[in-house]
């Protein structure tokens, strides 16, 4: 469970970095700030990176 939700953590963190640089270097618009954008994916990517690394996949409480 723990590995997961930390992949879906590193796959919505590096949506957040391309779309935050992209409405910064480039024509898009999302509607947000584009910094909000990126430090957004910034925390989640590596809130996720970490979650992947150092816990192990098991249900025992």
């Amino acid at each position: 469970m723990i590995k997961i939700l930390g992949f879906i953590l590193t796959i919505a963190g590096g949506i957040g970095l391309i779309m935050g640089v992209l409405s910064i270097f480039g024509n898009m618009e999302v509607g947000m700030n584009p910094w909000a954008l990126i430090i957004l994916g910034i925390i989640f990517f590596f809130a996720g990176i970490g979650l992947l690394k150092n816990k192990k996949d098991t249900d025992q409480i």
